[in-house]
């Protein structure tokens, strides 16, 4: 179910991306780059995310508030740059970049994504984990994620 809903989100995220922010049109739409935004949730993304949520939560159990800011600190200073970078390297290898032309574009766009992603998700995973069950957050960071997939297909496909 959650790599359904993230690989849905992923491809709606780059729909957005497309439509609203590129501003490409029905007629400029590039369905291609839609369905290997979505493979990338389907394949990556959800099970990537899946998994360390259930990891997280067997080396953090509980959740109290000092529980929830222990994941947050763990999830966003360890596996958030980590994960980043994966998704960045992952989406240029599947736009037929080089490795040369990869590992530029990822020290072109890694910082700001991951100065954009601190702006977003730490609040976000602090109610996320102090609120949510364990089998629903990978589903709540999906719908939050809509617009965070939409910046991510824009950075990652702005070549």
């Amino acid at each position: 179910w959650a790599v359904l809903v993230a690989g849905a989100l992923m491809g709606a995220g780059d729909v957005i991306a497309q439509q609203l922010v590129e501003q490409r049109g029905l007629h400029g739409h590039h369905c291609p780059r839609t369905l290997k935004m979505m493979g990338i949730g389907f394949c990556f993304v959800g099970p990537v995310v899946g998994s360390w949520y259930r990891i997280l939560d067997w080396l953090i159990p509980g959740n109290t508030k000092v529980v929830a800011v222990k994941k947050v600190i763990l999830d966003q200073g360890g596996f958030a740059p980590c994960f980043l970078g994966c998704f960045l390297a992952v989406t240029g290898a599947t736009n037929g970049l080089s490795v040369q032309e990869n590992w530029s574009k990822i020290q072109q766009d890694y910082l700001d994504a991951l100065v954009t992603n601190y702006c977003i998700w730490p609040p976000v995973q602090i109610a996320n984990f102090y609120f949510v069950p364990l089998q629903h957050r990978l589903a709540v960071v999906q719908c939050v994620a809509i617009v965070w997939n939409c910046y991510l297909s824009w950075k990652a496909n702005r070549m």
